[in-house]
């Protein structure tokens, strides 16, 4: 497929560098000469210095027969704009923006073929809001990513001694939740994958991913670990976007205090929000999070735009006796450094968008992507289309499916009903596929196995 990507940031260069890996025929476009030249000593790609917007810059970096174009600089405009030339000139396919501004996505009626042909439209704030939000409602869980309009859904926790499965078999699950929704996706030991058998025997400290119901969850969750109790008091480090988003979303469930530095915001905030408190300081302030009863607080996310400080104003809650400490960071040098560290979980947007764009790039009908693990492995929700003829999973048991090494398939939803993948569950078409890649590389054959044949036409 051939790319062009606009804006060669954290998040730019994020999808260039995820995208490159996989054959693609990528184009990045930025005006700084300097970033471009360090991408392009990494990655094999093509660079164009100058203006995302300009006509002349993108015929130059092949808009003429370009499949899609993916406008992600610091630019709501300039990206909306780029979008509006692509189509207008260049009748580019799909056409992929960054929009950030709140004001711009209240108002759909701007992205229409007759307005702004936009095709897909990216908030990174609503996307780590969501993310964030799940995490909160499911205590315990390391990560938790919605599929089939959020019927079932891919769960990471860690197995603590205790859990009546941990020490035990994966086919005595059965016996513990007899006709329960769950099924186990995938195993990390030591960082290394493992791919779950009946007789694999869970270890304490194994990273669980498992596909289930939305009612299921905690009971499977109760089987690895010690079940928390619900959340009730949150302290947001930060109320940008992202914190006065999830205020918003959160406060009239929650005791919610929000810590910002800068005086207009906090002021601004505070008559937005109803229930939630605003407090203006430093989050990195020991005097105000002991004085703000942090030792009593259940999660502390810190939400600013600078990944330092996120990182020590979580470090220092978790110090002062914070429950559970979440942290933005940017950076993936940054998020590998602090892996396994005091703060409990770090959160990459970039990894959120990445898993959001993927979607569209994926050939097959593949309606959601979910980035894991930092960009190794993926999950991802496939539709099956046609009929034992013309498909090579329509009509085929799972054990039938020649998936690639350390593909699983964990459930199939069809149309209301919810079913876990056993290995004589049958595929229908038009099922929706949820699978868990080990190692994405293998990608490229799971959109195969998707992909009708002709006969179908």
């Amino acid at each position: 497929m051939k790319i062009i990507i606009l804006g060669a940031g954290q998040v730019g260069a994020s999808v260039a560098n995820n995208l490159a890996s996989e054959a693609n025929d990528i184009t990045v476009i930025d005006s700084s000469a300097k970033v471009l030249y360090e991408l392009q000593d990494r990655l094999d790609i093509r660079t164009v210095i100058g203006h995302a917007a300009n006509p002349e810059v993108l015929q130059q970096a092949g808009a003429d027969d370009a499949d899609m174009i993916i406008a992600v600089t610091n630019s709501d405009e300039v990206n909306m704009v780029a979008c509006q030339v692509a189509y207008t000139l260049f009748h580019t396919p799909t056409k992929i923006a960054r929009v950030r501004a709140i004001e711009y996505l209240n108002e759909p009626s701007l992205f229409t073929q007759e307005a702004l042909p936009i095709d897909v439209l990216i908030s990174p704030e609503q996307l780590v809001t969501n993310y964030i939000q799940r995490l909160i409602e499911t205590p315990g869980a390391l990560q938790v990513l919605d599929f089939a309009g959020g019927r079932v859904r891919l769960v990471a926790v860690r197995a603590y001694y205790g859990g009546p499965l941990v020490g035990h078999q994966l086919k005595e699950l059965i016996e513990h939740m007899p006709g329960a929704e769950a099924r186990v996706a995938a195993i990390y030991r030591h960082d290394r994958a493992i791919i779950p058998e009946g007789s694999t025997i869970i270890e304490p400290d194994d990273e669980i991913f498992f596909v289930a119901t939305k009612k299921n969850i905690r009971s499977m969750m109760s089987e690895l670990r010690r079940l928390e109790k619900p959340y009730k008091r949150l302290i947001f480090a930060g109320g940008g976007n992202i914190g006065k988003r999830l205020a918003k979303a959160l406060e009239h469930s929650y005791q919610i205090k929000i810590i910002e530095a800068d005086p207009e915001r906090a002021t601004r905030i505070s008559e937005e929000l109803d229930r939630s408190i605003v407090l203006l300081g430093d989050a990195a302030d020991e005097d105000l999070l002991i004085e703000e009863n942090i030792e009593n607080t259940d999660i502390f996310c810190a939400l600013t735009n600078d990944d330092e400080a996120n990182i020590l104003s979580a470090m220092l809650a978790k110090r002062l006796g914070a429950k559970k400490v979440m942290s933005i960071i940017n950076r993936p040098a940054y998020v590998d450094l602090v892996h396994s560290g005091p703060i409990d979980i770090a959160i990459s947007p970039q990894q959120a968008i990445i898993g959001s764009l993927l979607t569209h790039v994926r050939r097959g009908d593949v309606v959601m992507v979910h980035s894991l693990r930092r960009g190794a492995a993926e999950a991802i929700e496939a539709v099956a289309h046609g009929d034992s003829n013309s498909s090579k999973v329509v009509g085929r048991m799972v054990e039938e499916i020649k998936l690639p090494a350390g593909a699983t398939i964990g459930a199939i939803v069809r149309g209301e009903e919810v079913l876990m993948a056993h290995h004589d569950t049958v595929i229908q078409a038009e099922d929706h596929v949820i699978l868990f890649l080990i190692d994405k590389k293998h990608i490229s054959q799971v959109e195969k196995l998707f992909q009708v044949g002709v006969t179908f036409f």
